[in-house]
């Protein structure tokens, strides 16, 4: 401790005094260390600022995540701690059912993740969904179960039979990476008439590190509702490091926040996929949502001077003419832009190679 040239030599033999005296009343132990550690532990939540829609409650989910049940690296409470920390809203443990790794030291019982998983999450009053991954090579790929019942029941030698076994139990189905592992994003027949009989109703658009454009052409052509997730294997901090908002994620807009609200949701198509501070999907959800991101004052109406205030924690990049102007999350930015005008969200995506277009005001 470095003590300032300005103490006095009385000021210096009481501060001395107070560290001693206060270092010694701090000297505990063994289980007097244990409940004073216990007292100063705290857990800490990012909050993220996202905007609801009219009627809808925006749900920050990650609908793929892996944990040692299967090939990942940790627990399920861990899994669920992680979401929680990060702020999300929900988190569906998804184990591979046919790549076990680690079967010889884990429960031979499929449900068991996520027994433990919702059991935590319930706890601490966060949503957990049941999942499972059927894992097949191409062309019919990996896909995910969300909201089943009986992951047992899921185990089938036909993989078809599987899908079918869990939309019978009223699961959600998603088509995960249509780009692995040969950077194909290719839809197979297969794929095709599973849409058409309705056993398959999401696909990725981002996952891991990874997105897929072409996937938004799909979701305009099929109604396939899109995703975006981390397929978490080991521990996030790990591939993200620990920055907020750094995991992907789907935004949900849900009826209300619960399991079964994000379940209608999923059903209907309700969601945005935000991965890396990009921002895609649907043109006309996305449109109601980044209106509802960007509030706008107007300072001279006639000079066409605005203040746009970014209510969320997405960094919004916008093109017009030959002006580029970032809107800061949670900040006020004062721009001159003719009324209707407008304006190119280069951050934005609605299509392959086509950015979010509209006015501000």
């Amino acid at each position: 401790m470095q003590i300032s040239r300005f103490f006095y030599p009385k000021q210096a033999f009481f501060a001395a005094f107070l560290f001693v005296s206060t270092f010694s009343f701090s000297q505990l132990r063994n289980a007097e260390v244990h409940k004073y550690i216990e007292k100063i532990q705290s857990s800490y939540r990012e909050i993220i600022h996202m905007p609801n829609l009219d009627g809808y409650v925006t749900l920050k989910c990650d609908f793929h995540t892996h944990t040692v049940f299967s090939d990942g690296q940790v627990t399920p409470m861990v899994r669920v701690n992680e979401a929680w920390s990060d702020g999300l809203d929900a988190v569906a443990i998804t184990d591979h059912i046919e790549y076990r790794p680690f079967k010889d030291i884990t429960n031979p019982d499929f449900n068991k993740s996520n027994e433990m998983a919702v059991k935590h999450g319930e706890s601490i009053g966060f949503i957990v969904i049941k999942g499972a991954e059927i894992t097949r090579k191409k062309p019919i790929g990996h896909l995910n179960a969300l909201f089943i019942e009986d992951v047992n029941k899921l185990k089938q030698d036909d993989p078809v039979d599987a899908i079918k076994e869990a939309v019978k139990q009223g699961a959600f189905v998603m088509w995960n990476h249509p780009g692995w592992p040969n950077d194909s994003t290719t839809i197979y027949d297969i794929h095709r008439q599973l849409i058409k009989d309705k056993l398959i109703h999401g696909v990725e658009l981002f996952n891991a590190k990874e997105w897929y454009p072409r996937v938004l052409s799909w979701g305009k052509e099929t109604g396939l509702t899109l995703m975006g997730n981390s397929d978490m294997h080991h521990t996030i901090r790990n591939n993200y490091g620990g920055e907020k908002m750094a995991r992907p994620m789907t935004l949900v807009f849900a009826k209300e926040k619960s399991e079964k609200g994000i379940k209608e949701a999923l059903f209907d198509g309700r969601t945005l996929v935000l991965f890396f501070n990009i921002l895609a999907g649907k043109e006309d959800l996305l449109k109601k949502f980044v209106a509802k991101c960007i509030d706008v004052k107007v300072i001279d109406k006639k000079k066409g001077v605005i203040e746009a205030a970014n209510n969320s924690d997405i960094e919004f990049t916008i093109k017009y003419g030959d002006n580029l102007v970032i809107l800061a999350p949670d900040k006020v930015t004062r721009l001159t832009l003719e009324q209707k005008k407008e304006v190119l969200f280069s951050n934005c995506y609605t299509g392959e190679e086509e950015n979010l277009v509209m006015p501000l005001w």
